[in-house]
């Protein structure tokens, strides 16, 4: 079941450092949001908070809340790595574990989470997995040689693979295509097109015309300087945030002519 997340003033730091302050935004379910803006201005941070990798890096904190179907991501009883399986993470370089089959490479995460299956459902899911990350033609017949030997845009489908094996209910993407040529990106544009029938997908990326094709919601985010906190300039339609913007440096940033 994709799911709604709110965000309700989020200041994330780490250590001492504030490096993003005060983002409040609602992500709808079954939509791309798209959240764009130059370096450095807190994107790939935010994003890593919506599952709490965040604070996987040492001294790293949020305050603020995120909300899932109104359930708090940070309350006190709430399991990290709970979170994470409900909220999957894609990264910018595909990252298939080295020494594992495709097919291994896939199950990962449900023997991470400790699920037993019976053979032949483990090997529906993988081919359930791989067939909705567009990849399973590509692969079938050789599913026992290892992930890495696949091309880019093969590993980074892969990975999209492994990810919603576990059945999340949110996919984070953090320049999925970053890595990859013109042909895979519009392979991985059209699957994740395909995904937010089911699922809600964040994805922060620095190609304009991606953020165009492919969300229905954009996020501008922006600092005033350097050392100072990133924060959320900006949401609205894709369509308005690229013809109509309502802050001037969304306008100028979505224009070219900065960052």
């Amino acid at each position: 079941m994709a799911k709604r997340i709110e965000v309700k003033g989020l200041d994330i730091y780490y250590d001492k450092f504030l490096a993003v302050q005060g983002v409040s935004m609602t992500i709808e379910p079954r939509s791309v949001t798209a959240l764009i803006g130059p370096s450095g201005c807190g994107k790939s941070t935010f994003l890593r908070t919506l599952n709490r990798m965040h604070e996987l890096v040492p001294k790293a904190r949020v305050e603020g809340k995120v909300l899932m179907d109104n359930q708090d991501l940070y309350g006190a009883n709430v399991d990290p790595v709970g979170v994470r399986r409900h909220i999957g993470m894609v990264f910018q370089r595909p990252n298939p574990f080295p020494t594992m089959s495709i097919y291994d490479n896939v199950a990962a995460g449900l023997k991470l989470n400790n699920k037993r299956m019976k053979r032949k459902d483990l090997d529906d899911l993988v081919e359930r997995s791989l067939r909705s990350a567009n990849l399973w033609e590509e692969v079938k017949d050789r599913l026992n040689r290892p992930g890495s030997g696949l091309s880019g845009g093969q590993q980074q489908r892969l990975c999209i693979a492994r990810a919603i094996a576990v059945a999340p209910d949110v996919l984070l993407m953090d320049e999925p295509c970053s890595a990859l040529d013109p042909i895979s990106t519009q392979a991985i544009e059209d699957l994740i097109t395909e995904l937010k029938e089911q699922y809600t997908i964040v994805i922060v990326t620095h190609n304009m015309q991606q953020a165009q094709r492919i969300s229905d919601t954009t996020g501008f985010f922006n600092l005033q300087a350097i050392g100072e906190p990133g924060g959320l300039v900006e949401l609205d339609t894709t369509t308005k945030i690229f013809t109509n913007p309502a802050n001037s440096d969304t306008e100028r940033y979505v224009s070219g002519r900065f960052g």
